[in-house]
C-alpha cells in the first residue's frame, strides 16, 4: 500500500463515536426522556406514540451508522424493504415500551455509577487511564455536549436496569444440562450408503419439450432486473507503475548507499554466561572477593568448555538464565554495551572469555555460535534495490495521476476518453450490473461483469450506487473519482440501460436443461436410495449389505465431518432395535444410513464447558423477551393503519 495515502480522520473520529454510542440508539439523545407525539402516529402504546417523523429518523439514523461502520461501503438498498422496515419499526417499539417503563417506574442511576461507566470505556482511555482531554475530543468531534452525552449515558444505563435483572438471573436447571449433555455426547457406530445425483444423470433425458414447458410455467421467476452496460477507468498501483522511466544504474547505486544497512546483516554472537553478583553499595574487599570467584569459574570454564552449562547452573548468580545453563541467545553487533561487545565478538565458536565487569557484576562468556557481518553487494542486491526504487515511483506517480483524474472526469463529463488518453490508461467495458448484484455470466450476452478480472471491484457497493445514482444514471454523466482503497481508484459511466425483462427461450435454454437433469437426477438418486431402504429392512440384520463403508462413530458434538442432515437422521431413528436404517435426502443425492450400536458417551468433554453458560444466556434472552412482550400487551400497542403504508414505504420521506 502506497506509503503516502492519508488517513481519514474525521471519519474515524465519527466510527469510534458509534463505538461509545449504543447501536441500537435510533430516536437521538432527546429519546432517552420522552417522545414528542406528532399529528401522524403510526403506533400507540401506553400514553405515548411513535410518529412518522420518528420512524423516519430511526431510518435515517440506522443508515448513517451503518454506513460509518462500514466506512461508505454498505448499500441502502438492504434496508429499504418491507421486512427491513419492520425490523426496525419492532425495535423502535420495544425502545419505546422500555422507555415507558424506565419513566413509570423510576429507574435511575447515581452519579457515581454514571462516572466510572464513562471512565470505564476504552475509546476514552489513554495508556488504559481515563482522559479527559480525549473525552472532550471524541464528543467535540460529533457536536455533542458532555450534558447531552452523559444524558445519553445514564438513559442506557437506566433502560438498562429493566430487562438486565431478566437476563442476568436466568438459569438452566442441572437436570436439563445434564440430559442435554448426554444426548450431545451419545455415540452411535453407523455405516453410510450414497446414491449420487450424477450417478443417475446419465440415464437423464431432456427433451425440448420439457424445456419449453418448463419456460411457460416459471419465465417470471427467470425475470431479470435492470441492468446496465457501463464504461470505467481503474486506476491502481499496477497501473501507475506502468511505463515507469528506465532508472540508471547510477540511482541504483546511490540509494543502496544510501540505504545500506537494509541490506547488510550485523555480526551476532549466541552466547552463554555465568554472572557473579556485585551489592550496588560493596566496599573493595566485596568487589575484589567477587572478581576473584570470577577468574577462578573462567580459567576452570576454560579450561573445559563442554561443561559451562552445568558451571552456570552450580555457580551463576543471574536467576534468571542459570537454570537454563547460562544461555542468552544472539546478540547482534551494536546492542549491547561496547566493553562488553568488545569482548564477546573477540571470541571464536566454543571459546570461553577472561572474566569481565559488566551490568550487574562480573561475567564469564561462551560463544555457541559465532556468524560474521552478512551483506548484499550492490550486484548482488540490484533487483531488490530496483523494486524499491519502482515502488517509490509508482506511488509518487499514482499521486499525481489520482490528482490528474479528478480534474480530467470533472473537466470532460460526457466522456471518459480524455481522461484515458492524457493518463495512459484503457477504457473499459463491464454489461451485466444490477442494482443489488452482476448478474451471472450466463445472463449476459457479452462483457459479462461478473466474469471479469475487475469483478471483486465492479460489484462494490460504492460503485454499483454511483452507476445507479441520478446523475450518472439519467443524465449519462461521469461519476466521481470512487476510492475503492488507499490505492484503487475508479471513475464510471453508463453506456446502455437495459430494462427488466424475461430472457427468451434460447437465451435460458441450457440453464433450464441443467436445471432439469439436476432435479430429475436427484430424485431418481431417491427412489432407488428408498427401493434399496425397503429392501435391507427385510433382509437378515446381522449381515452388513453390500456397498456400505467402514463403521463411523459419531455424535453430535463430534459428527465426523458428516452433512447436519445426515447427522440429524443417523440419531432421529429409534434405536430401540438394531441394527436400524434411514435414509435422508440431500443436495448431492439420497444416503441410506445404518445405524449398528449406541453407547453413553463422555459427559466431561471439554467441548462441552462452556455449556452451561451458554444456556443461561440463551435461556435469559427468551425470558427477557417473554418479559418483553408482556410489557408490550400491557402498554396496549397498536398498529395504526398508517404503519403499514410507512412499512411499504409510502410515506417514505428519507430521499
Amino acid at each position: 500500500m502506497f506509503d503516502f495515502i492519508r488517513t481519514h480522520q474525521r471519519l474515524m473520529q465519527l466510527v469510534l463515536l458509534v463505538l461509545i454510542l449504543p447501536s441500537f440508539v435510533l430516536i437521538g439523545v432527546s429519546g432517552y426522556t420522552n417522545y414528542v407525539s406528532g399529528d401522524h402516529d403510526i403506533v400507540t402504546l401506553g400514553d405515548t406514540s411513535i410518529t412518522q417523523q420518528d420512524f423516519d429518523q430511526a431510518r435515517r439514523n440506522q443508515l448513517q451508522q451503518l454506513q460509518q461502520s462500514s466506512q461508505g461501503a454498505f448499500d441502502p438498498a438492504i434496508l429499504d424493504s418491507p421486512a427491513a422496515r419492520s425490523a426496525l419499526l419492532e425495535s423502535l417499539i420495544d425502545r419505546t415500551v422500555l422507555v415507558e417503563t424506565a419513566t413509570k417506574e423510576r429507574f435511575s442511576v447515581s452519579d457515581s455509577v454514571l462516572r466510572q461507566t464513562i471512565a470505564s470505556m476504552p475509546q476514552l482511555q489513554v495508556d488504559g487511564q481515563f482522559s479527559a482531554e480525549r473525552y472532550n475530543d471524541v464528543l467535540a468531534s460529533a457536536g455533542l455536549t458532555t450534558r447531552d452525552f452523559e444524558q445519553s449515558q445514564r438513559g442506557e444505563l437506566a433502560l438498562g436496569r429493566v430487562l438486565g435483572p431478566v437476563t442476568m438471573t436466568a438459569s438452566v436447571p442441572s437436570v436439563v444440562i445434564d440430559k442435554l449433555k448426554l444426548a450431545l455426547t451419545e455415540q452411535r457406530t453407523i455405516r453410510l450408503l450414497a446414491f449420487p445425483a450424477a450417478e443417475q444423470e446419465k440415464e437423464v433425458q431432456i427433451t425440448d419439450a420439457d424445456i419449453q414447458d418448463w419456460y411457460e410455467k416459471n419465465k417470471q421467476s427467470l425475470e431479470l432486473p435492470e441492468q446496465l452496460s457501463a464504461q470505467y477507468l481503474l486506476l491502481n498501483e499496477e497501473a501507475a507503475m506502468a511505463n515507469l522511466p528506465q532508472i540508471s544504474d547510477e540511482d541504483l547505486q546511490k540509494y543502496y548507499e544510501q540505504n545500506k544497512a537494509r541490506y547488510v546483516q550485523p555480526a551476532r554472537v549466541n552466547v552463554s554466561h555465568i554472572q557473579i553478583n556485585i551489592p550496588a553499595d560493596a566496599s573493595e574487599a566485596q568487589r575484589s572477593e567477587a572478581l576473584a570467584k570470577a577468574q577462578d569459574i573462567a580459567k576452570r570454564a576454560q579450561a573445559d568448555a563442554a561443561a559451562f552449562a552445568e558451571l552456570a547452573q552450580n555457580e551463576s548468580q543471574d536467576a534468571g538464565t542459570a537454570k537454563e545453563g547460562g544461555k542468552l541467545g544472539w546478540i547482534t553487533k551494536g546492542s549491547w554495551p561496547a566493553q562488553l561487545e568488545q569482548v564477546v565478538f573477540a571470541l571464536k565458536a566454543g571459546q570461553v572469555s577472561d572474566a569481565v565487569e559488566g551490568p550487574g557484576g562480573y561475567h564469564v562468556f561462551l560463544a555457541n555460535e559465532v556468524q560474521a557481518e552478512k551483506g548484499e553487494s550492490f550486484e548482488e542486491a540490484k533487483a531488490k534495490v530496483q523494486a524499491e526504487v519502482s515502488r517509490q515511483l509508482g506511488a509518487d506517480r499514482y499521486a499525481d495521476m489520482a490528482t490528474k483524474l479528478t480534474s480530467l472526469v470533472y473537466d470532460n463529463p460526457d466522456s471518459l476518453q480524455a481522461a484515458a488518453d492524457e493518463l495512459g490508461l484503457k477504457v473499459k467495458t463491464a454489461t451485466g450490473i444490477a442494482r443489488d448484484r452482476l448478474l451471472a455470466s450466463d445472463e449476459v450476452p457479452a462483457d459479462a461483469a461478473s466474469a471479469s478480472e475487475d469483478a471483486a471491484l465492479l460489484d462494490d457497493v460504492r460503485v454499483r450506487r454511483a452507476l445507479f445514482s441520478p446523475q450518472v444514471l439519467n443524465e449519462k454523466q461521469n461519476s466521481g473519482v470512487i476510492e475503492i482503497s488507499p490505492d484503487t481508484m475508479m471513475v464510471v459511466r453508463v453506456a446502455n440501460v437495459t430494462p427488466a425483462h424475461v430472457p427468451e427461450l434460447a437465451q435460458v435454454s441450457d440453464h433450464i436443461r441443467e436445471q432439469l437433469k439436476t432435479e430429475r437426477a436427484l430424485l431418481a438418486a431417491e427412489q432407488a436410495g428408498q427401493v434399496a431402504l425397503e429392501t435391507f429392512k427385510k433382509q437378515d440384520p446381522s449381515q452388513v449389505p453390500e456397498g456400505f463403508g467402514t463403521p463411523l462413530e459419531v455424535s453430535r458434538i463430534d459428527p465426523q465431518g458428516l452433512d447436519q442432515a445426515v447427522t440429524d437422521a443417523a440419531f432421529n431413528v429409534s434405536t430401540e432395535t438394531l441394527p436400524v436404517y434411514t435414509g435422508v435426502k440431500g443436495s448431492q443425492g439420497y444416503v441410506l444410513v445404518r445405524v449398528e450400536s449406541v453407547k453413553p458417551g463422555d459427559v466431561d468433554n471439554p467441548l462441552l464447558a462452556g455449556l452451561p453458560m451458554q444456556l443461561d444466556q440463551a435461556w435469559g434472552q427468551a425470558e427477557e423477551q417473554a418479559v418483553l412482550e408482556a410489557m408490550r400487551a400491557q402498554a396496549k400497542v397498536t398498529l395504526l393503519p398508517e404503519a403499514q403504508e410507512a412499512l411499504a414505504g409510502e410515506n417514505d420521506s428519507q430521499n
